[in-house]
């Protein structure tokens, strides 16, 4: 059974810090690409971050750039996404998900998704 599990989310004042965190069991852990996505009420999924199993490359949102960073640890199956000088853009709930990651940025790329935890950044 496929399990991704998000912790970590909360409230926080802009220019504060977050550190996502998302456990993976089954197949989804050994999936070619995992990624951070947000969606904001009445806005569509978007990419957040990526990285590739393979290679390690990573990918980020214009949006994030130089303020999240997404990493692995492998011992213990888990992704990770750090958020600094949070901006109260970034509330959304965010969500962990493993696919194929043909394109990084597409949801429709991604198989296994996690039930979402929120983000709140207050002014």
């Amino acid at each position: 059974q496929v399990q991704l599990v998000e912790s970590g989310g909360g409230s926080v004042q802009a220019g504060g810090s977050l550190r996502l965190s998302c456990a993976a069991s089954g197949y989804a852990y050994s999936s070619k690409c995992m990624g951070w996505f947000r969606q904001a009420p009445g806005k569509e999924r978007e990419g957040v971050a990526a990285i590739y199993r393979g290679s390690g490359s990573t990918y980020y949102a214009d949006s994030v750039k130089g303020r999240f960073t997404i990493s692995r640890d492998n011992a213990k199956n888990t992704l990770y996404l750090q958020m600094n000088s949070l901006k109260p853009e970034d509330t959304a709930m965010y969500y962990c998900a493993a696919g194929s990651g043909d394109h990084w940025y597409d949801p429709k790329r991604f198989g296994y998704w996690g039930q979402g935890i929120q983000v709140t950044v207050s002014s």
